[in-house]
């Protein structure tokens, strides 16, 4: 049996567990006084909060419960926030405002003043990528103007995720569209130009995975030239890095899958003994999702790789302990049903197979997640709906204690969003978080009723049966290489589309409720490179190439004799960045592992 049919059972023997606890509760008398009386201790020792309009509410929202095995069952099944098997949240607080000295009138009757505590650091983390690295960094720094912590996550250009240089042939017309062009590491220290990126209040997030490990070496050596190496070990942030998903869903994978798995896990070894407060890797349904996936097969999909990653990383000699906190999660959120719960239940699940199956302690217990909105729910057609839309998935990820969040803008569906919907975007969260009370008095304020319970036992359910069929093909490499998660998506995406053609899936003004006449497409200006910008891109890099010319060569050299020697290649990778350009390193590893070939 794989590690992942060992999850499916760790899951179903705590299942059983957590009615053995309620059943002991129920009949054993001392161990259901211990529980009511710890319950009652728990509640008492809840802080209170004063809102603006002058309620007292509980900085903890609890069951109305005093029977002890409801209280066994909430305890064990769900657990506190921050407590095993962290259903309701990852963290004992999230989202809270902090806690300040209640205003109290003395003898003398004038107000006590209220104590000023440092504001938690803002989950939203907007997402960006236009043009070449001055361009994508000054919609960087507007869209960090008004925040406290700058979250900044990344999209690349074409080329870049495919590991191409902007002067190959037949890219010129793709450089800086949909994304940022990078090439070089000069190109990188413009990217991030004014931010303190060793910052505690700074990290920076990149979507990319195929070239993910030179993207990640090249990020380390810009903050080594701006900041000296003593910034390493200080660098916090992300790199998506995800092989698995992007031969399931995405298709930017350009090294043999073996290959792939082994740069990956030589960085996820060099950052993860180096860079403490670094995720290499972001375990990623959210492109699974936007393939046309199930809402379950999302996450059976996504919660399945992470577990094959931490196989293959225990394989390779890294600790558990080690490599465990440094793992991160990014999923969808659309609006059917399922997502009313669908984070919560991963949580538990990633907790009890990170703790029963590979013996993690409490920290890489933890399903750090990341929340992107739906792009695929995003719709032309009198698009300013798409506002309400994300506002809706919103509410559902944060619903789900998620520790970071993208909102999509409503633009989308035409262009790269312009700096009046991203704006507007941003806004949607600052409003839910920070205008309303909805989150940012009460943990569990809207946790825990039948209806999300009824989810959440339904999709747990599904998520095992997934786990169960790709265990039966012979564990998650086995299933890639048996194209069974492609075909999956690729039958949900046709189902999908088939619910919105007969009408039984309804798509606001798109089969349901449209206008009397087909609407005239809105007046939206399209964000495109300037041919200018592109040729600068060009002669930037090939005044790079031919100032290194020597050097790369060598250092090319280098790297391939170690990618041949089988040792852990991150360290010469690290070198080739200062002189190498993104292209010339991934021809050379292709000469050396190949190139990916789609299965058929």
């Amino acid at each position: 049996m794989s590690k992942l049919g060992q999850v499916v059972e760790s899951v179903e023997k705590y299942n059983q567990f957590v009615l053995d606890q309620v059943k002991r509760a129920r009949t054993d008398k001392d161990f259901g006084r211990d529980l009511v009386g710890r319950w009652n201790d728990i509640k008492a020792k809840i802080p209170t909060t004063r809102t603006p309009t002058g309620i007292s509410l509980p900085r903890l929202a609890l069951p109305e419960i005093d029977e002890a095995g409801e209280i066994a069952r909430f305890l064990f099944g769900e657990g506190l926030p921050g407590e095993f098997p962290y259903l309701n949240g990852a963290y004992r607080e999230m989202y809270l405002e902090p806690i300040r000295e209640t205003e109290s009138l003395e003898k003398n009757g004038h107000a006590k003043s209220a104590k000023k505590v440092a504001p938690a650091e803002e989950p939203t983390r907007l997402f960006s990528g236009l043009m070449l690295a001055e361009d994508t960094n000054e919609r960087f720094h507007f869209l960090t103007a008004h925040q406290r912590t700058h979250r900044l996550s990344t999209a690349f250009d074409g080329p870049t995720l495919y590991g191409i240089d902007s002067d190959a042939d037949g890219v010129f017309g793709k450089i800086g569209e949909g994304g940022v062009a990078i090439d070089t590491v000069e190109d990188m220290v413009r990217l991030y130009d004014g931010f303190d990126l060793g910052s505690a209040d700074f990290s920076a997030s990149m979507t990319i995975s195929g070239p993910a490990p030179i993207i990640m070496a090249m990020y380390i050596a810009a903050a080594k030239r701006r900041f000296g190496p003593s910034v390493v070990p200080k660098l916090r942030g992300t790199v998506q890095a995800d092989i698995f998903k992007e031969v399931q869903a995405q298709n930017e994978t350009i090294f043999p899958i073996e290959p792939s798995l082994r740069f990956l896990t030589d960085m996820v070894e060099f950052t993860s003994r180096e860079m403490p407060r670094w995720y290499p890797i972001s375990i990623s349904g959210y492109h699974i999702g936007e393939a046309g996936s199930t809402p379950v097969q999302q996450a059976a999909y996504t919660l399945s790789n992470g577990f094959a990653y931490a196989e293959m990383f225990a394989a390779r000699g890294i600790p558990v302990d080690q490599f465990g906190p440094r793992l991160s999660f990014f999923l969808d959120c659309g609006l059917d049903a399922e997502y009313i719960a669908l984070a919560r239940v991963s949580r538990r699940i990633w907790a009890i197979g990170m703790r029963d199956v590979f013996n993690a302690g409490a920290k890489a217990q933890l399903y750090k997640l990341h929340t992107q909105t739906s792009g695929r729910s995003l719709i032309a057609a009198e698009f300013k709906n798409n506002l309400t839309r994300t506002a809706a998935e919103l509410v559902l990820a944060y619903m789900n204690a998620t520790n970071s969040c993208h909102s999509n803008s409503a633009d989308e569906p035409f262009t790269t969003p312009s700096e009046e919907w991203i704006r507007l975007a941003a806004h949607g969260q600052a409003i839910l978080l920070e205008e309303s009370g909805i989150f940012k008095h009460t943990m569990n304020m809207l946790s825990g009723s039948p209806g999300m319970k009824a989810v959440e036992r339904a999709v747990e359910a599904a998520i095992l049966e997934e786990f169960r069929e790709i265990e039966r093909l012979g564990g998650v490499l086995a299933a890639v290489e048996d194209r069974y998660q492609r075909s999956q998506i690729q039958n949900a995406a046709h189902k999908y589309e088939q619910q919105i053609y007969d009408g039984t899936r309804p798509i606001i003004a798109l089969n349901k409720y449209r206008n009397g006449g087909d609407e005239d497409t809105p007046e939206v200006k399209l964000a495109r490179t300037p041919r200018k910008k592109q040729q600068l891109q060009v002669d930037r890099l090939m005044k790079f190439k031919k100032k290194n010319a020597e050097k790369s060569k060598r250092a090319l050299d280098k790297l391939a004799a170690v990618v041949e020697s089988g040792k852990n290649c991150f360290p010469a990778l690290l070198d080739a960045v200062e002189v190498c350009s993104l292209g010339q390193i991934t021809g050379r590893l292709q000469e050396v592992v190949g190139r990916f070939r789609p299965m058929v």
